[in-house]
């Protein structure tokens, strides 16, 4: 029987391996979990950070192409400090 990839994090949105890292995070924070169980969920965590990681490059690469693509508009850097 093939394995069921589904819940893999290659295969979760950003918004599930968001939700799925913070599962992670209250689990390990509990401090209920073997040492075995916190190394697993550790490594699972990496993983998923890695694949939020490479979604927001994604992101940001399909919005720096989709800017490109009109002459009239330029690509500046976000600033979360600008006061509104």
């Amino acid at each position: 029987m093939p394995k069921d990839t589904s819940k893999e994090p290659d295969n979760l949105s950003f918004e599930e391996s968001i939700n799925t890292l913070d599962g992670l995070v209250n689990k390990l924070e509990s401090g209920e979990l073997s040492l075995e169980e916190s190394l697993a969920a550790f490594e699972k965590g990496i993983n998923l950070t890695k694949q939020c990681q490479q979604h927001l490059s994604n992101a940001q690469k399909k919005v720096s192409m989709l800017v490109g693509e009109d002459d009239n508009l330029q690509l500046v850097d976000f600033d979360t400090n600008e006061n509104n």
